[in-house]
């Protein structure tokens, strides 16, 4: 536990056989259970997240591969249904530092945000870890994401995030993109709600894992889906301003 709270890290994972077994290890102790969602992975995924013998380790399946937005979907709601205050979410590529793990749940445990989100663009290191790019994507990607959902996250696109228990139940997560673009998607979502989303400087972590990540996704889906998420706040608010005018028209009679 930390601060009092019941932690659970959700771990997506699609073919992460020769990573996932680090990221259990280095799971920190304050994560009270650690949920590892098999995106119908192809390769033993599975089996070696069980042959690590941590008893803190679940696994949940997909049949076959939704995307990561939908094992976020299924992680999130098997943690709080068995209890977790808070989740945060961990890569099974081993691309996310634990050890910056602490950090990202100070925000949300202490109750001063509702979503917590890494930002490698503030890591001093940045130029010598991330590919030049993914940090140019990164950049652009931002910049747009922040022009759609009005909130001043900094890195859109890091994966690297908390949530308390109350802030995922106002979210209609069976609305959520399924997969790559739901970072962007869930933070239209989460302004949508008015919660209170906050950056937390992380380090990213590049090795041996393969980026599943095409151009098109940067050129085309993402600004796709930024553009639903303008077109959905402006929905929103008009029905909004709608019901604010009834509401008058009807006190005022």
């Amino acid at each position: 536990m930390l601060g009092g709270m019941q932690i659970a890290a959700v771990v997506p994972a699609y073919n992460e056989a020769r990573h996932i077994a680090r990221v259990i290890e280095t799971m920190p102790s304050f994560v009270d259970r650690i949920w590892v969602v098999d995106d119908g992975s192809s390769d033993e995924t599975s089996e070696v997240a069980l042959a690590v013998n941590e008893e803190r380790v679940r696994i949940l399946h997909h049949d076959n591969t939704l995307g990561v937005g939908a094992a976020l979907r299924t992680g999130y709601a098997a943690a709080f249904a068995a209890g977790a205050d808070v989740a945060a979410v961990l890569a099974g590529d081993g691309q996310m530092d634990p050890a910056d793990l602490h950090a990202l749940l100070q925000p949300v445990v202490r109750g001063v945000a509702d979503y917590s989100k890494g930002n490698r663009l503030g890591c001093a290191e940045l130029r010598q870890r991330m590919p030049l790019d993914r940090l140019a994507g990164n950049v652009i990607l931002s910049w747009l994401t922040r022009l759609a959902t009005g909130l001043s996250t900094t890195d859109s696109q890091c994966g690297y995030t908390a949530i308390s228990r109350a802030a995922a139940e106002r979210l209609p997560w069976e609305r959520l993109w399924h997969g790559y673009g739901y970072p962007n998607d869930l933070l239209g979502y989460l302004a949508m709600a008015k919660l209170r989303v906050v950056d937390v400087p992380v380090r990213p972590i590049y090795g041996s894992e393969v980026s599943g990540i095409r151009y098109h996704h940067a050129l085309a889906l993402i600004p796709t889906l930024l553009v639903r998420v303008v077109a959905r706040r402006m929905l929103h608010s008009l029905r909004t301003r709608l019901r604010v005018r009834q509401l008058s028209e009807v006190v005022g009679r």
